[in-house]
């Protein structure tokens, strides 16, 4: 079995709204994507969230939240998430991978998410949230 690996991040801003983001694929989720040679795991979420969305953004906390799942036969992805507040505010989209995106406050976010595993993400990241505000 194959093994990948990926890595992004569940944004918030002052508002404590929340980033998700329309892949080109058709599923809404976080902005993330696979590690590159001689990457951190946060290195990865920052460069990723940056090339989706043009924001820049400060990890809070140490919270890590990590889904393994299979996205083809013969491969298993973890997907390693970062809680995380916007320091630019400047969303431009990467037009190739990302169709659109929005801002949601958390129940609005967990009703667009399209996995069960984001949005069970978002519930953790909410608990932590709370405990850093």
């Amino acid at each position: 079995m194959n093994k990948e690996k990926s890595c992004g991040a569940i944004i918030f801003n002052e508002k404590n709204e929340f980033l998700v983001i329309k892949h080109n694929a058709g599923h809404w989720d976080f902005p993330k994507g696979h590690v590159e040679e001689n990457e951190t795991e946060i290195e990865t979420a920052k460069r990723e969230v940056k090339e989706e969305t043009n924001l820049d953004i400060e990890i809070v906390g140490n919270y890590r939240y990590k889904i393994t799942y299979s996205p083809k036969e013969g491969v298993m992805k973890d997907v390693i998430f970062f809680l995380a507040r916007n320091t630019s505010n400047d969303v431009k989209i990467q037009e190739k991978e990302v169709s659109d995106y929005g801002w949601y406050n958390f129940s609005d976010a967990l009703d667009i998410l399209t996995f069960d595993m984001a949005k069970n993400l978002l519930k953790k990241a909410y608990k932590d949230l709370k405990k850093e505000i």
